[in-house]
């Protein structure tokens, strides 16, 4: 199976067309009003549009015509001269959603969006690494990270996002980032179908820019909606092929955590921020912090405390031998990487 994200998509334009399948002889009739002229082939009729309105219009149409068509027809739009392709077909509740969300959907089909670095220091305080984050372009229109995945996700999106959002962190890894640094990027386990396949612009990236897949560490997130063990299995496999590292975020957020923790026995193990809040202070958090460490040992797993503000927090965690430590204390997520020393003042 192809990943969707691998496919085109089009921005939608003033001028396009519209395309339905499976065909059905009723909409195609109820649709065929003066002034409207509808194409068909074998399994599938279209017509052209000249303005977004009256698209948007039609599609509002063809729910009122008949509401059961929202379970089993495929749309798809097109640029003016584009003909449909077999990977871009998507459920009309979603073309609805692109509408619905046009902002944030023109956000993701063009790119307006940037790779932030948040730096990942060791127990003497000196960076290892960056974790990139997605955050708004400059100068582009505001968006909270949640929203925007959430929204790619209803409209269809969120593998297409996913990739892109690979790609743009790599690419700014390679603007300022010297060979030996860490770079933590960030992946969505659902929304990669065939890792060979899904990966290949991942992989591309990282060879057309010269970089060294050892600097690299791909790191899962939304781990509570993983359902199929041996496809993230996989996945952690074919990165591992490639000489790169694999990261397990959110450890300790939940039961489901640690366990897939044991079964995956990642490179690098993230400990939840909820965990690490204020952890100096409280003996249950200690313990499970505890738990965690003992277990990757068994595995050689580093661990990595995630959401340090306190120095207090940094000093419990380096005395239990945690090697690395994430946080605002040390800095927060920046266009430019930190110049010299992690500061935390």
């Amino acid at each position: 199976m192809n990943c969707s994200g691998c496919s085109p998509i089009y921005p939608i334009e003033g001028q396009g067309t519209l395309y339905l399948r499976p065909i059905s002889p009723a909409l195609l009739e109820a649709l065929q009003t003066p002034g409207r002229y509808i194409e068909t082939s074998d399994d599938m009729m279209w017509m052209h549009f000249t303005d977004l309105e009256a698209v948007q219009s039609l599609i509002e149409e063809i729910g009122i015509i008949d509401p059961t068509l929202r379970d089993n027809l495929t749309v798809q739009i097109t640029p003016l001269y584009e003909q449909a392709n077999e990977e871009g077909w998507i459920s009309l509740t979603m073309q609805e959603s692109r509408f619905k969300h046009a902002e944030l959907v023109s956000i993701i089909l063009e790119h307006q969006f940037s790779s932030h670095m948040q730096p990942i220091v060791d127990a003497s305080e000196q960076i290892i690494g960056y974790e990139f984050l997605l955050r708004p372009a400059e100068n582009g229109k505001p968006f909270s990270s949640y929203e925007l995945f959430e929204v790619a996700r209803e409209t269809g999106l969120h593998s297409f996002l996913d990739r892109t959002a690979r790609i743009t962190a790599i690419e700014t890894s390679a603007l300022f980032l010297p060979h030996g640094v860490k770079r933590f990027v960030n992946f969505l386990p659902s929304s990669i179908y065939n890792p060979e396949y899904c990966l290949t612009h991942t992989f591309d990236a990282i060879e057309r820019l010269a970089l060294d897949p050892k600097d690299f560490v791909f790191e899962v997130v939304e781990t509570e909606q993983i359902q199929h063990m041996s496809i993230l299995q996989h996945i952690f496999e074919v990165y591992r092929s490639r000489g790169m590292s694999v990261a397990l975020d959110d450890v300790g957020a939940g039961y489901s955590t640690i366990e897939l923790m044991n079964r995956l026995e990642p490179d690098f193990v993230k400990i939840d921020r909820s965990l690490i809040d204020r952890c100096d202070q409280d003996s249950t958090k200690q313990q499970k912090i505890l738990d965690i460490v003992e277990m990757s040992s068994r595995f050689g797993g580093q661990v990595l405390a995630e959401g340090i503000e306190r120095m207090e927090e940094f000093e419990f965690c380096r005395s239990i031998g945690i090697e690395l430590a994430q946080g605002y204390f040390f800095g927060k997520p920046a266009a430019q990487p930190l110049d010299g020393p992690c500061s935390n003042t």
